[in-house]
């Protein structure tokens, strides 16, 4: 399961798509429109924003837009900065690997061999969808 974090990063950068990236959005119409918690909503896209994803113009007519065409950012980029590893267990995954303590054997792994093939099938979603497609 996803944390509200990413689902809600998620809907705001899906928002955003739909706007012009010339007019910045304010962080009260995404949070009105996307039922998410203003405060909550800030420090999201200030995370979003030091990870490259967005910009923002401060004062009067400011707020928020997409730095790149929504098509341009993947589903998997967003949730691994904001969630962190896609994968399901440390040795499976591909950006944060860490061999599990309990295990002899990754290669005899039954564990490990599903979870290689839910990665591998998570990703082949999330890789190939967009902001755009959302």
């Amino acid at each position: 399961m996803i944390s509200k974090k990413t689902k809600y990063g998620l809907k705001a950068l899906s928002y955003l798509a739909k706007k012009s990236p010339e007019i910045p959005v304010s962080i009260l119409e995404i949070a009105t429109n996307q039922n998410i918690s203003q405060k909550f909503l800030e420090a999201i896209l200030l995370d979003l924003k030091k990870r490259g994803f967005l910009g923002s113009k401060k004062g009067k007519g400011g707020g928020y837009y997409l730095l790149k065409p929504a098509k341009e950012i993947s589903v998997a980029s967003v949730f691994r900065a904001l969630e962190g590893p896609i994968a399901w267990l440390p040795c499976v995954s591909l950006n944060y690997y860490e061999k599990c303590n309990d295990c002899t054997s990754e290669e005899t792994c039954d564990l490990n061999r599903m979870m290689v093939q839910v990665r591998d099938n998570v990703l082949a979603v999330v890789e190939n969808k967009s902001i755009a497609d959302i």
